[in-house]
């Protein structure tokens, strides 16, 4: 929508552009233009569409020629946006005159003075900033993360029967399937995507500082709270009919905490994957022509995870700053809030970089199957959890009279390496019941992994 200047400061503006630019549908200066267009003609609709201040209602055709300026709003409106503020130093007031010279264009000149009526800035913004939002996180955040859901939902089935030694503190602990922590993430992800969307989306129209004292005064007759909920309603947002100048910005505050929460999972995720790569549990799947060390040929480097790892930090930061700030304004009004939301894009632009990542990253990694065993096949020590809660069960049925089964094995696997043979052996000798006995012999760490397989099936 805009032209790229060759200086950019900002990599989601340059180098990964191509991965976010979707986003810059609604989240940049040109798309909020666009978005203020359509509040500035939206509310001209419904102000001659109930005949106020000698106004008509306007016919069908002249309708769609006004909302023709939203859907074909291009570049020569851009640039005549630029010089318009040159002048009016003031965004939204070249909007509004943007506005005036379309209704000279179109010839209807008669309603000009109701463009931008009883409107402060705010008014305008606000349900801009909503519109921009809503449009960018349901049309490609959230559709972008529920890809990476649906890629982790995939691994998960497909996994779900591989058992893979745990690490509780870094720890050989209770085998688990890939699978299932992998479904473990699906299941946290679908929880704050649900959230995210069923938030609400906010919008004020109640003048300069909510009280609709200019609309008052220019007709007390007008149920001027009804005609702002008809308004604000019609544009798909939810109303607010208690604010100051400004909609208070709380459903912001919600929505960006919300999508920082996804980030952290997802950035857990990657932390994760990271680790599996690192001790060999997924292969890293060559991509040709990639090198992945400038001196280390052999090297396959896990950049897609580490990438979204640093966007994902960045991301927060943006979003919990926005969700901290915008919740606070001094007394009726302050135009901190006018800097920070600027920032939207961005926060949601490193979060869009880290789910493309994330996204590819999956689809450049694979299980080794052998690793997994190998590792399983050199901790048997890990069974003795298994065999001391045996043991417990069986002492509590009066089938055995062995006293604190936990220090018996502590003494036996704490801090050591225990083979298959040396365990079987401990196992024979035990003053257990057989059917018992015969279970824990049957027992390896590849089968130790009690519902993890079943557990899948939890996902939502």
């Amino acid at each position: 929508m805009s032209h790229l200047p060759v200086q950019v400061l900002s990599p989601l503006d340059g180098r990964y552009k191509t991965a976010v630019s979707d986003l810059g549908e609604f989240l940049s200066e040109a798309g909020l233009n666009r978005a203020r267009m359509r509040v500035e003609v939206e509310w001209l609709i419904t102000l001659t569409d109930r005949s106020l201040f000698g106004s008509a209602p306007l016919a069908a055709e002249q309708q769609r020629a006004l909302r023709a300026l939203v859907t074909d709003f291009g570049q020569a409106e851009i640039d005549e946006l630029a010089e318009l503020e040159a002048t009016t130093r003031h965004d939204v007031k070249a909007v509004e005159y943007l506005v005036r010279r379309r209704l000279t264009t179109l010839g209807l000149d008669h309603i000009s003075e109701l463009t931008h009526f009883a409107a402060t800035s705010e008014d305008i913004n606000n349900l801009s900033y909503a519109l921009t939002v809503r449009d960018a996180v349901q049309t490609v955040w959230l559709p972008k993360l529920r890809l990476v859901i649906e890629a982790l939902r995939s691994s998960a089935l497909e996994f779900r029967a591989d058992a893979m030694l745990a690490r509780t503190h870094g720890q050989p602990a209770t085998p688990t399937t890939m699978g299932k922590e992998l479904a473990v993430f699906v299941y946290r992800l679908e929880r704050v995507a649900a959230q995210i969307d069923a938030g609400e989306y906010l919008g004020k129209f109640s003048g300069a500082t909510g009280t609709f004292a200019a609309h008052v005064a220019a007709d007390p007759a007008v149920d001027w709270p009804a005609v702002s909920r008809g308004f604000v309603e019609g544009l798909g947002l939810g109303w607010n009919p208690l604010t100051t100048q400004i909609e208070s910005h709380d459903w912001q505050a919600e929505l960006y905490s919300r999508a920082a929460h996804a980030n952290r999972i997802l950035h857990n995720l990657a932390t994760d994957i990271w680790t599996y790569i690192s001790i060999g549990y997924f292969r890293q799947i060559p991509q040709a022509g990639a090198t992945g060390s400038s001196t280390m040929p052999h090297k396959i480097n896990p950049i897609r995870f580490e990438n979204a790892e640093a966007n994902l930090e960045l991301s927060c930061a943006i979003l919990d700053s926005l969700s901290a700030t915008l919740v606070t304004s001094r007394l009726q009004r302050d135009l901190t809030d006018s800097t920070t939301q600027r920032n939207i894009g961005v926060g949601f632009g490193h979060s869009l970089l880290a789910l493309d990542n994330l996204l590819r990253g999956m689809g450049e990694i694979d299980i080794d199957r052998v690793q997994l065993a190998s590792d399983l096949d050199s901790n048997w020590e890990i069974l003795g959890e298994a065999i001391q809660t045996v043991i417990r069960a069986e002492v509590s049925a009066g089938r055995s009279s062995i006293e604190d089964p936990y220090a018996l094995l502590k003494e036996l696997t704490r801090g050591k390496r225990i083979t298959s043979t040396d365990l079987a052996a401990f196992v024979s000798a035990l003053d257990i019941g057989n059917e018992a006995k015969a279970r824990l012999l049957a027992l390896t760490p590849g089968t130790y992994v009690g519902l993890a397989d079943p557990l899948v099936d939890y996902l939502p």
